[in-house]
């Protein structure tokens, strides 16, 4: 088999199944609209499996779910995770430029977690394995790129030996599964609106649960499904008749989710028609159970494929005859559909208090959180902040680190005092990456830390950890 090669001549599935019967140690790396994927395998059997796309967004998805059934993966556990091992983007582009093929920096992290027994080896292996198959399932999306192979440098740590053909089958039903709500949606990272003006009768379709709309605005499909505890195909037939009636409009995904690739190409898009839905409700409906089977049939890999390692290196309703077309573009967005704080819901889900002596910050952080439907009080006085923030009783505080008068440490040690906020998430939200400051943050009882510049996405993924 040649050590390199393109999709378009040789497709991933068949490459996965051709590697299952390589008795080598190899690491796959493939390249597609710049996302490289790494596949690790040993004897024919996958290890780890990740990408280039927030794969500590990743990690911490799947450590939210796991913490319902594990009480030592506190938020305050999977924070200082991401504070020891995930790289800044410097770091990021140098290891993406790099020939090297060094330990995956999440791969490592759930090692810690396991030397410091917040997992069990046996947790860390179903963990490793849930990652796996999502990151298989992307790949296998795959229409054109590049591929490599080659000897890893240094032998990963081992707590599990996957199945390719069994792997392969999950993924594989999985995405079947997604195909049923195509040509709606072609992505679990578009992010659903719900439109208050949408004229639906009840008996024609379900109603929402109330926790669900407080989230639905501005969340991924995926990362809606994390928070609610639901999986993501379940929680997309619920919302299913909505998207195709516009009562849910789709926005595209947010960068950089946006380069992996799609459920589908938009050349072979379809429009949906009354006909069409009306089959697809049906088509649901007769096939709830076998969903279900599969889906309980994906969550659960046969325990033969697990081999847990016994020594771990430390390493510290059918629709109205004209419906509007329900995605839409970022950029296209007539008036009359605009999806603003006061067209979703008059109701704000949390509140956030933001403090900085910069008005410039305060504006934007403001701009990317009231878009979302957070209430947000700013605060551009620090001396002042502590009575408004006990006055206020946010939900959460965002905190600058270098401010005229007192310091983010201090303000935040006397916030901390305060028994009412105990528990209260404060982020210092700074322009100093270093580790000393990272960890003086720790010190005085920050929950996260966010430097500058940060995007929309980086600032609602922060909320994302410490509100939900």
């Amino acid at each position: 088999m040649n050590n390199s090669g393109a999709f378009t001549k040789l497709r991933p599935l068949s490459l996965l199944r051709q590697l299952s019967n390589c008795s080598d140690s190899t690491c796959l790396q493939a390249l597609s609209n710049s996302v490289s994927w790494s596949i690790y395998l040993e004897q024919g059997k996958i290890t780890y499996a990740t990408h280039s796309v927030e794969p500590f967004d990743r990690l911490e998805r799947h450590l939210r779910r796991l913490s319902h059934q594990i009480p030592l993966l506190t938020s305050e556990v999977r924070v200082q995770l991401r504070l020891m091992f995930e790289p800044d983007l410097h770091n990021q582009l140098i290891e993406h430029n790099s020939n090297s093929i060094s330990h995956p920096p999440e791969y490592q992290a759930i090692f810690w977690l396991v030397s410091q027994e917040h997992l069990h080896s046996t947790q860390a292996a179903m963990l490793v394995q849930e990652l796996v198959k999502e990151v298989i399932e992307s790949f296998l999306l795959i229409k054109e790129g590049t591929y490599q192979l080659t000897e890893p440098l240094n032998r990963m740590p081992k707590n599990c030996r996957l199945d390719v053909e069994k792997i392969l089958e999950c993924c594989q039903a999985r995405l079947q599964n997604w195909q049923a709500f195509v040509p709606q949606i072609s992505s679990p990272y578009q992010r659903p609106y719900l439109l208050i003006n949408s004229k639906l009768e009840e008996k024609d379709l379900p109603n929402l649960q109330p926790h669900l709309t407080n989230w639905m605005k501005g969340f991924s499909l995926r990362h809606l499904a994390v928070i609610l505890n639901q999986d993501e195909i379940q929680l997309v037939g619920d919302l299913y008749p909505y998207i195709v009636n516009g009562a849910i409009i789709l926005h595209e995904p947010d960068p950089p989710f946006d380069r992996l690739p799609k459920i589908f190409e938009q050349r072979y898009l379809r429009r949906a028609t009354p006909e069409l839905f009306s089959k697809s409700i049906i088509d649901l409906v007769h096939s709830k159970e076998k969903l279900s089977i599969i889906l309980n049939s994906y969550a659960v890999i046969s325990e033969e494929n697990i081999v847990p390692v016994q020594r771990l290196r430390q390493i510290s309703a059918p629709p109205k005859a004209n419906f509007q077309e329900p995605t839409i573009s970022n950029n296209i967005n007539p008036a009359s559909q605009r999806v603003t704080a006061a067209t979703v819901t008059a109701e704000k889900v949390h509140k956030i208090v933001s403090v900085d002596d910069s008005r410039t910050i305060l504006k934007e952080i403001s701009y990317f959180l009231e878009n979302e439907n957070f209430s947000v009080v700013t605060i551009n006085d620090p001396i002042k902040a502590v009575l408004s923030i006990i006055r206020h009783k946010p939900d959460l505080i965002l905190l600058d680190l270098n401010m005229v008068g007192i310091d983010g440490y201090e303000l935040c040690r006397i916030i901390r005092n305060n028994s009412i906020f105990k528990r209260t998430p404060i982020i210092f939200v700074t322009g100093n990456k270093g580790i000393i400051d990272q960890v003086k943050a720790r010190l005085v009882g920050a929950s996260g830390y966010l430097t500058k510049p940060f995007t929309r996405t980086e600032l609602l993924k922060m909320v994302f950890m410490h509100l939900t």
